[in-house]
Parts: C-alpha cells; sequence; structure tokens
C-alpha cells in the first residue's frame, strides 16, 4: 500500500487538518482552498479572509485560532490511527481521486481507504438493494453483479447485508473489482460478519468511507454514505427495494443530484420487499432493465465518452448471464482493458471547456469564461478528465498533452 498521504504530503496534510476544524465542511472546505489557493494558503489566512467566503459561521471566524489549533492535533491522531490500521488518506489534490466523485455537487475532500482505487475502476456501477431482501432479490444481485464484473465493470455497493453483500460477493467470484462505501469510520466492521468479505473486498478492490477513522456506524450516517455511492458511479441499479430502503436514497442523488442513470428491476407486485421499487419505475424514476444486458445499454452514453466512441460490444459483454458459482473462466476478458481507446474529438460543448483552458482556470473561472451552467460544467468536465484530455491538481483545472480541439 501507497503511503498514509501521498504524493504532496504538506498540502494533503493541511487539508486534513482542515477536515477537522469544527464546523467547517467539504462545501466550505472547497471554497477556502480555491480563494487562497491552496491548504496551506488557507490556512495561513487571516479571518477576515475566512469571514469572505460565503456560508462561513461568524462564531467559526471568532474562534478560528484555537478551532485550527485543536484540528492539527486531531488529525495527527488521525494519521497515527490510519498507519495503524494500513488505511490512505486520498484526497481530491491527489491524482487518483476518482473523478466521477470529485465533481458532484458537495463531494467529500477526501476518502479514507483501505486497498486501491485504480484506473481498472472507471467503469463503476452502484447495485444497491434492502438489507431485508427476498430470495429473489438475492439471486438476481449475484445474476447481475457476477455479470457486469464479467464484462469489466467495477461494481459499487454499501457493504451492508443483504443485496449490497450479494453483489460484492459476486464480483469476487467473477474475479473482479469492486468497492465498499461505508457509513462509519474504518476503524469500526459494520456489520461485524463481514470482516472476511471486507478483507476480500480491499484486497481486489477497496473499502471506503469519509467519515472520520473513529466514527462509529450511526443511521444519520447512512445518508452521506448513499451519496458517495452515487457519485462513485456511472448509474445505479436497484435491484430490490421496500419503501423505506436507502437505496432509494441513492437513487434519488443519483437522479437529482449527480445526473446518473437510474435502473431497477421488476419485482413482485404482492411482495412488500419490491414496493420502493416498483414505485421508482412506475413514477418513471428508473429505467426498467430485466437483463445485465440492459444495463449496458443504459450506461451506454456514458461509457461511450470514456471509452472514445465506442459501443457496448466494447465491454465484451458476455452472452450468457453469469451465476455465482460458475466458473469465471468463461467470461471473456475485457476488451477495452485489451485495447485502451485512442482520443477521440471534443464535443462543441467541450471544445469550449478546452479553449478555455489556455491556461490553469478554477471552476468558477470557468463557469465564468464559457457561461455554462455548474452541473453542466461538472458533468462535462467529469469526461474530460476520465478521457485524460483535462487534469485537476487542487482547485485548478488544466488541458493535457491528449486534449486536442
Amino acid at each position: 500500500m501507497s503511503a498514509v498521504l501521498a504524493p504532496s504530503k504538506g498540502e494533503n496534510l493541511a487539508l486534513l487538518e482542515l477536515t477537522h476544524v469544527s464546523g467547517l465542511g467539504p462545501t466550505l472546505i472547497r471554497r477556502l482552498v480555491d480563494r487562497s489557493g491552496s491548504p496551506t494558503a488557507a490556512q495561513a489566512s487571516s479571518p477576515a479572509d475566512w469571514s469572505q467566503i460565503k456560508g462561513m459561521r461568524k462564531d467559526l471566524v471568532a474562534s478560528l485560532e484555537s478551532r485550527l489549533r485543536a484540528a492539527k492535533n486531531a488529525a495527527q491522531r488521525e494519521l497515527d490511527l490510519a498507519e495503524s490500521l494500513g488505511v490512505r488518506i486520498l484526497t481530491y489534490l491527489d491524482a487518483d481521486f476518482p473523478s466521477l466523485l470529485a465533481n458532484t455537487p458537495g463531494a467529500p475532500v477526501l476518502l479514507y481507504v483501505r486497498g486501491d482505487i485504480t484506473p481498472a475502476d472507471r467503469f463503476p456501477v452502484a447495485i444497491v438493494g434492502s438489507r431485508q431482501c427476498s430470495q429473489y432479490g438475492l439471486e438476481q444481485a449475484r445474476r447481475f453483479a457476477g455479470s457486469l464484473s464479467g464484462a469489466g465493470l467495477t461494481i459499487v455497493s454499501g457493504g451492508a447485508k443483504g443485496i449490497d453483500a450479494a453483489a460484492h460477493q459476486a464480483a469476487l467470484i467473477a474475479k473482479g473489482r469492486t468497492i465498499a462505501v461505508l457509513g462509519c469510520g474504518l476503524s469500526h466492521c459494520y456489520p461485524e460478519e463481514h470482516a472476511d468479505l471486507f478483507e476480500r473486498i480491499a484486497q481486489h478492490g477497496a473499502v471506503v468511507s469519509e467519515l472520520p477513522l473513529s466514527t462509529p456506524p450511526s443511521a444519520e450516517n447512512f445518508p452521506m454514505r448513499n451519496r458517495v455511492i452515487s457519485g462513485l458511479s456511472l448509474g445505479v441499479l436497484v435491484i430490490e427495494a421496500g419503501v423505506k430502503s436507502g437505496a432509494l436514497i441513492t437513487a434519488q442523488y443519483a437522479a437529482e443530484e449527480h445526473g446518473r442513470d437510474v435502473m431497477a428491476l421488476p419485482g413482485r407486485v404482492d411482495s412488500a420487499a419490491s414496493r420502493g421499487s416498483l414505485e421508482l419505475l412506475k413514477s418513471g424514476g428508473a429505467a426498467l432493465v430485466t437483463d445485465p444486458a440492459d444495463v449496458i445499454h443504459a450506461l451506454e452514453s456514458a461509457a461511450r465518452h470514456l471509452a472514445g466512441g465506442t459501443h457496448a460490444a466494447r465491454f465484451g459483454f458476455p452472452s450468457a448471464t453469469h451465476a455465482p458459482d460458475a466458473d469465471p473462466a468463461a467470461h471473456p476478458a475485457p476488451l477495452f482493458e485489451a485495447a485502451p481507446p485512442a482520443p477521440v474529438l471534443a464535443t462543441p460543448t467541450q471544445a469550449k471547456i478546452l479553449d478555455a483552458l489556455s491556461t490553469r482556470a478554477t471552476f468558477d473561472q470557468l463557469i465564468a469564461a464559457t457561461g455554462f451552467e455548474s452541473p453542466r460544467l461538472r458533468a462535462e468536465l467529469t469526461m474530460l478528465e476520465l478521457a485524460k484530455r483535462v487534469r485537476r491538481e487542487g482547485s485548478l483545472y488544466s488541458r493535457t498533452d491528449q486534449a486536442k480541439v
């Protein structure tokens, strides 16, 4: 595993300290860093400078010195604990921070990671559903996760009992990659019976959380967890969900905040376990899917951006569905891994963004230069980053050598 904080340790340490300032959340931290130029510059800024940040509380500014001092001590304790647990603290200043997540509104400024998030995870799909699920739900979670994993997609879920666990397990059986997003700090194992599962996930993907390491599991944490699941993924597939299932919160974030595709399976009309997902379909909040190939086609638009304009066949999608106990060797290797796509010309919208990046610019400067609304600009920057045409270094965006208009 790489160092706890890397590579720009000084700036990352300053950012970690900012996350431990009482009353300072991700949105305020980003605004502060954007205004100051770096986390270390933000810490060195005067209270008067801090007071200029939109949304900054007066009581925070008034006690800034003591809060920063306490935050430094807390961050050092966090670093020591992370090292003892074998956890990496990945910040949005790092090149390998997930671009899909980084460009969502209110995105966390750091993730605690056991395992690794790698370029192989550039095609992630969230598979979610209820803890209290039916046998049908378990079977379908295994079927879809196994097939999609065999096709080369990374399976993202919440590490919970029921649908989540079935999806993670099927991905591991298919020799694929999977990411579990937890609603607690990584010094806790919740649920406790998933300790072995989380260990295997960390070896073939990552167990992540945006919460400080010692944060215990709590109901109030799970909407934050669901938001990260959606933000990490190209789309969200709801396997089976009751009316109070957290999977519906994930779907809501995907559709309303992140502009992601939402899909759902039909279930029994007389089953409480399916009532939430059926309502989602009935309201038009999700596309109906019945086969793993439907998910590929639903995600094709986003995948084509990332894979250089190719079609679903580019994924090497298996012709038969994949049972969790089937031989993984029967699945073809993902074609896009064997033959990476060549860079393609930008769309007119992307070309305007690239033109605006003749010099490095912040997100707000790009809004001013292009005239695009924030959600549209975030979506296009995500596509350009994942296509390796734009790079992000802290709060600044710049063109890469591949960025040809």
